[in-house]
C-alpha cells in the first residue's frame, strides 16, 4: 500500500484551529483532508471531545478527532466489518502512544492544568498564554497522526475478526448510523485503543449526537448540547460515577482480541444499552 504524504503544514494546522476553536475538530478535519476527504459533519461534530471530553479534562480532544480520522481511512481503505473497526482501534493505539511520547502525558487536564468548566481557570489559562502552547502542540502533532494513521493501515491485519471488535462501533450500530460511522468510532474502544482512557464507548455517543443535532438539523454543535449532557448523566448513573475504561472493566485490555472476547462475553453491555437508549 502506498503511504499519501500529508501536505499538512504547521501554520495551516493552527490557521484551521484558530478558525474552527477547539482542538478536537482541528484534528479530525486537517487529517481528513490530508486524506482528501472531508467530512464536514463529522468533523464538527467532534467538537464536543474537545478538552478531554465535553471538558472533562481526559484525553486532549486532539487524540480523540485523530481518531475518527483514522477510522474514516480505515473504512475508505478496507470498507465496513470487523477488520476494519480492527485495524482503527490498531491505529488509534498508535496515535495515543505517539501522542504520550511527544508530549509526555494524554490528558488534556494533566497538559493545560485547567478545569475547562471553571470559567477563572479557562481565562487564566488563555492570560498565561496557554492557547499558543496548544496551537504549538496541535500543529507538530498533526503530521506525526498522519504518519500514524498510514502505518497502522499499512500493516498486515492483526487478525481475522468477526462482530463485535469495538464497544464504540457496536454503540454506533445500535444508535442507527452508518457503516463508515461506526468503523470512525471503532479506534475510540477502551479508552481510545484500549488505552485505558475515557470511556471510548461515551465519546462515541457524545460524537454521534452531536451529527444527529448539526446547525442543518436541530441546534448547534456545542458543549452544551441537553442530549449529550443527559448522555453523561446516565453514564454515571451507570459506571458508579466512573470515566476511564480500565476503572470500569478493572483491567486494561490487552490487544484487540482481548476486547473482542470481552464484548462477545457480554462485557459493557449495560453501559451500551444505556448509551444507546439517549
Amino acid at each position: 500500500m502506498t503511504r499519501a504524504k500529508s501536505g499538512i503544514s504547521p501554520i495551516g494546522t493552527t490557521l484551521t484551529f484558530l478558525k474552527v476553536g477547539t482542538c478536537s475538530e482541528t484534528l479530525c478535519k486537517v487529517l481528513d483532508r490530508a486524506f482528501d476527504h472531508p467530512l464536514e459533519l463529522e468533523e464538527r461534530a467532534a467538537l464536543p471531545l474537545a478538552g478531554g471530553i465535553m471538558q472533562q479534562g481526559y484525553q486532549c480532544g486532539a487524540i480523540w478527532g485523530a481518531a475518527l480520522a483514522a477510522g474514516a481511512q480505515a473504512y475508505r481503505l478496507l470498507g465496513a466489518g470487523p477488520q476494519a473497526e480492527a485495524q482503527a482501534i490498531v491505529a488509534a493505539q498508535r496515535i495515543v502512544d505517539s501522542f504520550r511520547a511527544r508530549n509526555h502525558n494524554t490528558d488534556c487536564r494533566a497538559l493545560t492544568d485547567t478545569d475547562w468548566r471553571n470559567s477563572k481557570q479557562a481565562l487564566r489559562y488563555f492570560f498565561k498564554g496557554g492557547a499558543i502552547r496548544c496551537f504549538s502542540m496541535v500543529a507538530q502533532y498533526a503530521p506525526i497522526a498522519f504518519r500514524e494513521i498510514n502505518i497502522a493501515l499499512a500493516e498486515k491485519p492483526v487478525a481475522v475478526f468477526s462482530f463485535p471488535v469495538s464497544c464504540a462501533a457496536m454503540l454506533a450500530h445500535k444508535m442507527g448510523v452508518s457503516d463508515m460511522h461506526a468503523v470512525m468510532a471503532a479506534g475510540l474502544a477502551g479508552g481510545i485503543g484500549l488505552s485505558g482512557g475515557a470511556c471510548g464507548a461515551l465519546g462515541a455517543a457524545i460524537w454521534i449526537i452531536g451529527m444527529k443535532s448539526s446547525p442543518e438539523r436541530v441546534g448547534k454543535i456545542d458543549f452544551k448540547n441537553p442530549r449529550a449532557i443527559e448522555a453523561i448523566d446516565r453514564f454515571v448513573i451507570c459506571t458508579g460515577s466512573k470515566f476511564e475504561c480500565s476503572e470500569i472493566v478493572g483491567r486494561r485490555f490487552e490487544s484487540v482480541g482481548d476486547h473482542a472476547d470481552y464484548l462477545r462475553a457480554g462485557g459493557c453491555a449495560e453501559i451500551i444499552e444505556v448509551l444507546a437508549g439517549v
